[in-house]
């Protein structure tokens, strides 16, 4: 087989969610905050960076811590840091902006080249010295996403979950070029769940402006919640932002960086919903927790990155990518979660492969259930750090994993790798409600072992969904397409 992509596009013991992906030269960058595995809190790590070749994305190499916690003045040992953006210059160097997580300031970094080490360079303030966000009628600063055009650089911040009156929605604010001075104020340009149909006409302490509040009732069911990402292309800026509803990444587009922004769809759902081509369009999978992410042109081809959650946790999240469209006329249709990601296309219909590639786990009857249900959960022996390949555990009657997508040519059998306390059959099929397509037998085991059994599964691209039926509660790690 030749080396292929898959989701997520990282080790499996690497936990790196809120990534912005960003073209240097001939590279990809991928900057995100840093989870661990099995924790019980956000971000405790320190920056990473993970970068390749535009022409090749299948070959990540790690780029080693480029930003440590407490290399900012204002750490006072107790506060992780939370998503980062990074940007270019116009001196050429590059800028890491990020907030902690018990401030309402942002914080700046600077270095020569995209992944080298970062150091502290300053916070964004006003021009008589006061920190943006502490400024009487100020709002918070939160996940920080820029973009620089000349001596302009554009900051976008905010968070307005749960109907909070004095955060009305994202914001937009223009630095000066020591990229860390305001020379334009903020102004609110994306409504929050509070203020979506008033237009902003509610009772806040915030003294911001509110940019073209006649659009805002079109965000209505898709308010800003957090993580706004910008981009540009050709003449318009695309808002790319989590929403209210938590587990999907819409946008909105202007021609004006700092107004009239409207809304225009979403483009991912880590729950899928929206998507009607495999299940119902509101059954949500076993997923739904919260999102971040922003989209990249990668040698032409534009990639929406996104990350997902594992372990049965909000706190142990990957990154993941889906290939995107951009239509002629300027929008972005919603694209479903798949296992083969970067790849380019669908996955080799034979050889080995690691089950934590899954992109669907539920359980039947349960289809509803969000992160935190009694699902098929992805997982991995050791602690954090340790080089531990993920698996499924938890797999019990009528859980349903699915991989999407393979390209079939001739399969005769698949083998798989399970271990545990359960006894029963995986049916095989093409969709997850569809025709069985073949059986696999597998008993109690201490250790690892393989089963195989027949399967006639057509040639062409298509999905793979595996649903066990039996007693207990057993754990796959592997699968193996067969076609000798």
């Amino acid at each position: 087989m030749k080396k292929q992509c898959f989701n997520p596009y990282l080790p499996s013991w690497e936990y790196v969610p809120d990534g912005e992906p960003h073209v240097f030269g001939d590279r990809v960058y991928v900057f995100g905050s840093h989870d661990q595995f099995n924790n019980c809190v956000f971000c405790p790590g320190d920056y990473v960076c993970y970068s390749a070749s535009v022409n090749d994305l299948t070959d990540w190499k790690y780029e080693g811590i480029i930003y440590k916690k407490d290399q900012d003045p204002a750490q006072d040992g107790r506060m992780v840091l939370y998503a980062p953006d990074v940007t270019q210059g116009p001196d050429g160097r590059y800028y890491l902006y990020y907030v902690f997580d018990k401030v309402g300031f942002v914080s700046v970094a600077v270095c020569g080249t995209p992944a080298g080490k970062y150091e502290f360079y300053g916070y964004v303030h006003y021009k008589d010295g006061t920190r943006l966000g502490e400024r009487e009628g100020d709002m918070p600063q939160f996940d920080p996403g820029v973009l620089t055009e000349g001596n302009k650089t554009y900051l976008y911040t905010g968070f307005s979950g749960n109907h909070m009156k004095d955060r009305i929605g994202a914001m937009a604010t223009v630095l000066g070029p020591d990229m860390l001075t305001v020379i334009e104020e903020p102004v609110v340009v994306i409504p929050g769940d509070e203020y979506a149909e008033s237009k902003g006409k509610h009772n806040t302490s915030c003294t911001y402006k509110i940019a073209s509040p006649e659009n805002w009732s079109g965000f209505k069911n898709h308010e800003f919640f957090e993580a706004p990402s910008i981009r540009k292309i050709k003449d318009t800026y695309y808002l790319v932002y989590s929403s209210a509803v938590m587990h999907e990444l819409c946008y909105a587009t202007s021609k004006n960086p700092a107004d009239n922004f409207v809304y225009q769809g979403v483009i991912v759902s880590n729950a899928d919903i929206g998507i009607s081509s495999y299940k119902p369009a509101l059954m949500p999978c076993a997923s739904g927790a919260n999102n971040h992410g922003g989209f990249e042109c990668i040698n032409g081809q534009y990639y929406m990155f996104y990350h997902r959650h594992t372990n049965n946790s909000w706190y142990s999240r990957q990154g993941c990518a889906e290939k995107i469209d951009v239509t002629k006329d300027g929008l972005i249709p919603q694209v479903e979660i798949t296992s083969c990601g970067l790849n380019g296309g669908p996955l080799e219909g034979k050889g080995k492969y690691p089950v934590y590639i899954a992109c669907n786990n539920f359980v039947k009857g349960q289809e509803n259930l969000y992160v935190g249900g009694n699902v098929p959960k992805i997982t991995q022996d050791g602690r954090d750090g340790d080089e531990e390949e993920g698996y499924l555990v938890n797999i019990m009657n009528g859980a349903t994993f699915g991989f999407k997508y393979f390209d079939f040519k001739n399969l005769k059998k698949i083998s798989i790798e399970t271990r545990g306390y359960f006894q029963g059959c995986f049916e095989v099929r093409t969709k997850w409600d569809g025709e069985v397509l073949g059986k696999i037998n597998v008993e109690f085991s201490n250790f690892w072992e393989f089963n195989t059994g027949d399967v006639k599964i057509p040639d062409g691209v298509s999905a793979l969904y595996f649903t066990f039926n039996g007693s207990g509660n057993g754990q796959l790690k592997t699968f193996e397409l067969i076609t000798d």
